[in-house]
This record gives C-alpha cells, structure tokens and sequence, in this order.
C-alpha cells in the first residue's frame, strides 16, 4: 500500500521558517520522484518543487526559488522542503506526491493528505 504522509506545517510570521517533511511507505524512493504542491483556498494546485532520485535533479517554481529547498534521505524514505523567508502567499495547503519522474502537470500516481501552512503578515 503506498501511502505518503506530510508534517511539519503550521503557523509562522511572514519572515520566518519551516521545514515540511513528507514521509513514504509502501514504497522506496529510490526508484522515484518527489514533488510538492500548494493549493490556497479557492486558487488552482501550484507545482512547488519536485527531486528525481534517478538523477538529483532538482526543480522549483519561480515564486519559490531561492527560498525553498527540497532534499531527500532515501534511507528513511523521507523527502523534506526547508521554507524560509515565507510570505504571507505562501499560505497553502502543501501537499507531497510520488511518481516515477518530475513533471510539470498535476497527473501524479500518488498523494498524500496534506498539511497546512500559514503566514501571518
């Protein structure tokens, strides 16, 4: 059974930091590819930041480089997003999802349930 959990959101200041973690079973991530979207209240799934274990590759959203950061412990099957510099647009709801490569559509083969973010101005 493929399951991904995510934790580590919460409520912030605009300004500061979190670290979201997403964690897998069922599953290695060895042989995939983690990405991380946001959906705000009434606002379409945005594409935040994905990693290939294939390559390392690394991807991020505009709006987010240089303050994002995604990495992976493929020991622990863990994938991580360190958020820093977080603005109050940055308030979504954030969810993980696998596949077996990073691409840009929202088709992914699984998600998991999400966690909340929270900037306050």
């Amino acid at each position: 059974e493929v399951q991904l959990v995510e934790s580590g959101g919460g409520l912030v200041q605009a300004g500061g930091s979190l670290r979201l973690s997403c964690a897998a079973s069922g599953f290695t991530f060895d042989d995939y590819a983690i990405g991380w979207f946001r959906q705000a209240p009434g606002k379409e799934r945005e594409g935040v930041s994905c990693i290939s274990s294939s390559d390392g590759s690394t991807y991020y959203a505009d709006s987010v480089k240089g303050r994002f950061t995604i990495s992976s412990d493929n020991a622990k099957n863990t994938v991580y997003l360190q958020m820093n510099s977080l603005k109050p647009e940055d308030t979504a709801v954030y969810y993980c999802a696998a596949d077996r490569r990073c691409h840009s559509d929202y088709d992914w083969g699984s998600w998991g349930q999400g966690t909340q973010v929270t900037v306050s101005s």
